[in-house]
């Protein structure tokens, strides 16, 4: 090619802005490593690292709420109420009229639940889409909500935990749609977070997900807005069982 020149002196892509923060951040980064391997200086280089604590774990903190049963599953409405959750206590015999009339009054047509949900809990008026891992999360979307049963729930936090076995389905159904209609039995509150942990162990252990729902979903990471919806449902209603 008559017209082709030699290469110019190669030149940067990158903004002087960017190429700086970019340089500050390698800095940052050996300092960091640097600071790693004064640490270890006196490491043998094949020593194995430590496996067994000194110590037992302190366990002196309080593991059990011997509270009347009655003020714990109290405490528990009223905290998730706090979140601005709608809460309501029923007895067994009514639940599935009062899961008819709930979600009646949330327009719910196109109903998401688990494939083991119980039949006597399903309305006979709405369209059903039983998930089994099937449902891709377009269709989740494009749903009116979904009902689910729970693991616990937590009377110090107000807090729903999901270990997404029996009657609870996949994590991705309690996350994508837009509302969330969850039963909670009473015999499943416990008072304390320990309590909680100590009864998800065995969710734990079989590697199950755990979900720890706290009221609708809401975030206030930009500029301290309230925003709702943003990493799962931003309505939830709560049937409590149980008298």
């Amino acid at each position: 090619d008559r017209s082709a020149r030699s290469a110019g002196g190669a030149q940067t892509d990158l903004s002087r802005v960017v190429g700086g923060a970019q340089q500050a951040m390698s800095t940052a980064r050996e300092k960091v490593l640097q600071r790693i391997q004064h640490a270890l200086r006196d490491v043998p280089a094949d020593a194995e690292p430590q496996t067994t604590f000194a110590t037992a774990i302190d366990r002196s903190y309080r593991r059990h709420d011997d509270r009347d049963r009655e003020q714990i599953i109290h405490d528990f409405i009223e905290r998730v109420t706090e979140y601005k959750a709608t809460v309501k206590r029923v007895v067994a015999a009514e639940l599935a009229a009062q899961i008819t009339e709930t979600l009646a009054g949330r327009n719910v047509q196109r109903l998401v639940v688990p494939a083991d949900l119980p039949a006597e809990w399903l309305p006979a008026n709405l369209t059903i889409l039983q998930d089994s891992g099937n449902l891709s999360y377009e269709e989740l979307g494009d749903s009116d909500g979904v009902l689910t049963g729970c693991a616990l729930g937590i009377a110090q936090t107000g807090t729903i935990v999901m270990d997404h076995s029996t009657q609870q389905g996949r994590r991705a159904i309690s996350l994508v749609p837009d509302y969330h209609l969850c039963i909670v039995q009473v015999d499943q509150i416990v008072g304390l977070v320990a309590e909680g942990i100590e009864r998800l162990t065995p969710a734990v252990r079989a590697g199950r997900p755990i979900t720890f729902i706290s009221g609708p979903s809401a975030t206030s990471d930009i500029e301290l807005n309230r925003v709702e919806g943003v990493h799962g449902p931003r309505t939830l209603d709560v049937l409590v069982v149980g008298m």
